[in-house]
């Protein structure tokens, strides 16, 4: 360990990490099953509770809010401390947090189960109330997520009060305000559609909480992870402190505009959608300074990608967001809509995106966190190196796929090509989808079986037998 057992609490970091870990296998078990119907396997076609709509929801939503929530969470446990140098606020607080948290994901897992599931993409959790009444028919998962994120930014708010003196490294900006913008960003999501505005206007707020859920959450959390864990593992400062601001205020100003492309060609206005259009474009031009600064971080000292494991996690998962972005600014246009909207191409953007980029670089945290607090080497080299590439070729597989099979049909839909042409064009791609999801399951069982033997072995860890050497390689 490196001191700073004092402020750090690693059984709260444990706990969120494993918990981020059954979650996303249940996720990725969830969505493996769930492409199987498009085969006509489907194996339980009789049985309502697992049917492939329930599938859906536990794919998409215990990944954002089991994964991602609980390994961000784990991550700014033990960030937070180290850089402000103050505990957090309390750790029977962290505690409560931690198996409400597990609660509210079981609570809406029933939900999804017995079809009290809202019907906002990204937001289906349960809020406990027939729809326009206040007659309740469900736990109110809604309200003990807001109570929860509150509760997270209480926790994590006061170091960062307590330490308003000194000079905030950027990744305490980026968490501060993924932290805030979280609970707006969820009220925003799941009170304002359903109560306040129908139709199309709940439709474009509908499109800015999809978006800013990632945008405004996920972004800067991972974006934080990024500027911390790399300079830490390469021993060396981040290139441009200034080009890491740029992009701090380049994804405040522009980001929250931009949901509204996901409703293009709708009722809603074009004066609204164009400047969604504009904004996205501009958010994906300034994000590339944030891959610059990253690429020339680690110029000089190209052999940490052979020697670290997290480095490779990291700069993998950053050349696939830069091709999420580039891909990004032109799909949001008018032009690109035409062909690959409702199109297996959205399908293979949002996997790149969400398990490409921030699910590897959250592996990148796991593969060099882990040891350090089981306070064990690591089981297996060999179940790393099954994990990276059994992962990483998935999900290239993946999405040049759903890219080709998107365009050939939107193409095909463009020419007025019969519902049943398509479709049949469209098997052969969602069998490569299939088995490319299959090496993302079994590189995640690879993983956690890792992890769990780690945790368990008896093999001490010796921190300096894994230090970076400083300098060129």
């Amino acid at each position: 360990m490196t001191g700073d057992t004092s402020l750090v609490n690693y059984r709260l970091v444990k706990l969120h990490l494993g918990a981020a870990g059954v979650t996303l296998f249940i996720s990725m078990a969830a969505g493996f099953l769930y492409s199987l119907q498009f085969l006509g396997y489907f194996p339980h076609p009789g049985n309502e509770f697992v049917s492939p709509g329930h599938l859906r929801l536990i794919h998409t939503n215990f990944a954002a809010y089991g994964w991602l929530v609980n390994g961000f969470t784990a991550m700014t446990y033990y960030v937070i401390p180290r850089l402000t140098g103050i505990r957090v606020w309390s750790d029977k607080i962290g505690s409560l947090i931690f198996y409400v948290w597990q609660f509210i994901l079981l609570a809406s897992l029933g939900g999804y189960l017995f079809d009290k599931a809202q019907a906002i993409e990204w937001g289906e959790t349960p809020t406990g109330f027939r729809p326009g009444s206040f007659e309740l028919n469900w736990i109110p998962v809604d309200l003990l997520i807001t109570v929860g994120a509150v509760l997270l930014i209480v926790q994590f708010m006061v170091p960062l009060y307590k330490a308003r003196e000194q000079q905030y490294y950027v990744t305490l900006w980026y968490f501060t305000a993924g932290l805030v913008w979280l609970a707006l960003t969820y009220l925003m999501g799941n009170i304002v559609p359903e109560w306040v505005l129908p139709g199309a206007a709940g439709a474009a707020v509908t499109g800015l909480f999809i978006h800013d859920l990632v945008g405004l959450y996920v972004t800067p959390m991972g974006w934080g992870l990024m500027y911390f864990f790399v300079p830490l593992i390469l021993r060396r400062p981040i290139w441009s402190h200034s080009l890491s601001v740029i992009g701090f205020w380049a994804l405040a100003f522009f980001y929250p505009l931009g949901g509204v492309h996901h409703f293009l060609l709708s009722p809603i206005p074009d004066y609204v959608e164009f400047g969604a259009i504009t904004t996205t474009i501009a958010i994906e031009v300034v994000v590339t300074t944030v891959v610059v600064n990253f690429f020339m971080t680690l110029r000089g000292q190209w052999g940490a990608l052979r020697k670290s494991m997290a480095i490779r996690w990291f700069y993998v998962g950053a050349v696939m967001y830069f091709i999420t972005c580039l891909q990004c600014a032109f799909q949001v246009t008018w032009m690109f809509q035409k062909i690959i909207h409702f199109t297996d191409w959205v399908v293979g953007h949002a996997h790149m995106i969400m398990f490409g980029t921030f699910t590897f670089w959250m592996f990148g945290v796991v593969d060099w966190l882990w040891p350090r607090i089981c306070r064990r080497e690591w089981y297996s080299n060999s179940l790393r190196a099954w994990h990276f590439w059994m992962s990483t070729i998935g999900i290239t597989v993946m999405f040049v796929d759903l890219t080709a099979a998107g365009l050939i049909h939107g193409f095909m839909q463009r020419e007025l090509n019969h519902w049943s042409e398509i479709v049949a064009t469209s098997i052969p791609f969602w069998w490569v989808r299939t088995f490319a999801g299959g090496l993302m399951v079994v590189g995640l069982l690879c993983g956690l079986c890792n992890m769990w033997m780690t945790a368990r072995g008896k093999r001490e860890y010796d921190e300096n037998q894994h230090l970076m050497p400083e300098g060129a390689e």
